[in-house]
């Protein structure tokens, strides 16, 4: 089994922000695998929240539809947050979007195993 990282780092705004792309931009990923996303939020506090999308094509000639979403509000008591393993491979992309609070950096690592 092998695992290959993507990390980067970005300042997050009410614009949504792909993470694979990274860019305000979505470049739909075709690199099939099981992936899981790792976010560091710990520089989240009291009256931040943010959104993670994962899209995905259903088929390759297919529009990327939202697979999954979910709100992180507030300081996270643990502030390392990981999504479930996905199998992933159409057209696919991770995406995190400030909807109330303070811009804030976010670090993330986007892993697939193969």
């Amino acid at each position: 089994m092998a695992i290959t990282f993507t990390n980067d780092s970005a300042s997050i705004s009410t614009t949504e922000y792909y993470l694979a792309s990274d860019s305000t931009t979505p470049t739909y990923q075709t690199d099939d695998g099981v992936y899981q996303l790792f976010l560091d939020m710990s520089a989240m506090a009291a009256g931040d929240q943010y959104k993670v999308v994962l899209y995905e094509k259903y088929a390759s000639a297919g529009t990327a539809r939202k697979v999954k979403d979910w709100i992180l509000t507030g300081a996270q008591a643990d502030p390392g947050w990981i999504s479930p393993a996905f199998t992933l491979g159409e057209g696919w992309e991770w995406s995190v979007t400030k909807l109330a609070g303070t811009d804030r950096t976010i670090y993330w690592s986007i892993r697939k195993i193969a």
